[in-house]
């Protein structure tokens, strides 16, 4: 009997000191939680559109492989008196010096789109800045000009880019509609994608490879023009200071 009264107290106080271990265990933990939520609630955001009472819009293009259709895009760009973003990886700007050059020379903005086309939030603070700063010396070193606007391979972020890329004197730029013409399901479907999406203010994707880019581009910005949008690159779209970015990526002004 005694033997198992002391059994007993040995089970309670062994008991007793797991819990007391559990409870500083879930006290430490909620402290650490409440550290983590004071970061999580500083996410950054990269600029998926703008707020803006005007009917403006910027479109873009990224250019990463092949430039089949390149000429197309600038004609038609030419025709409807457009200008754009284009959007270079650096080993594209590498195999196509000369087209980085008209894009320039024809009035469009060129912004960075990394060296290697990665997943840039799985780089160190280290190869995000070489990654960038690989492919805006390349752009600088033809077009003149340092380019400003940086859009992610992959649309892939985190806060480390956000911040390596704004040290850099670079705006993160995502987008609010997308065409999709990547998945090549024909001209309408991105005709009607595109122009039942836009509103004032947003940035829409294109890729300058896509299979029917110069086959939908045309009644894109014919109708874009006929809804009243005026189409500028991204830099005339954005704000450059005193703004903040709501959870959606709507860049607002303070």
């Amino acid at each position: 009997m005694r033997v198992l009264i002391i059994q007993r107290k040995r089970f309670v106080i062994g008991l007793v000191v797991l819990l007391l271990i559990a409870g500083f265990i879930v006290y430490f933990a909620g402290i650490r939680g409440e550290a983590i939520g004071v970061f999580s609630t500083q996410r950054r955001l990269p600029i998926y559109s703008v707020e803006t009472q005007e009917k403006k819009i910027a479109i873009s293009f990224d250019a990463a492989w092949g430039d089949e259709f390149t000429d197309d895009i600038l004609d038609t760009l030419d025709k409807y008196n457009v200008k754009t973003t284009f959007f270079l990886v650096g080993f594209w700007v590498d195999k196509y010096p000369d087209w980085v050059k008209q894009f320039h020379e024809r009035g469009h903005e060129v912004g960075n789109h990394s060296t290697t086309h990665p997943h840039m939030s799985k780089l160190s603070k280290d190869e995000i800045q070489r990654e960038l700063q690989t492919t805006g010396d390349k752009i600088k070193e033809i077009t003149g000009i340092q380019p400003t606007v940086f859009r992610p391979p992959f649309g892939d972020y985190n806060n480390l880019l956000i911040e390596t890329a704004e040290e850099l004197g670079y705006y993160t730029i995502q987008w609010d509609v997308d065409s999709l013409d990547w998945k090549e399901m024909g001209v309408k479907p991105v005709v009607d994608r595109v122009t039942r999406n836009v509103k004032p203010g947003s940035i829409v994707l294109f890729h300058n490879n896509a299979k029917y880019v110069a086959e939908f581009l045309p009644p894109i910005l014919e109708r874009l023009k006929e809804m009243g949008y005026e189409i500028v690159p991204i830099s005339d779209l954005i704000m450059k200071d005193n703004y903040t970015i709501d959870p959606s990526g709507r860049q607002k002004s303070k």
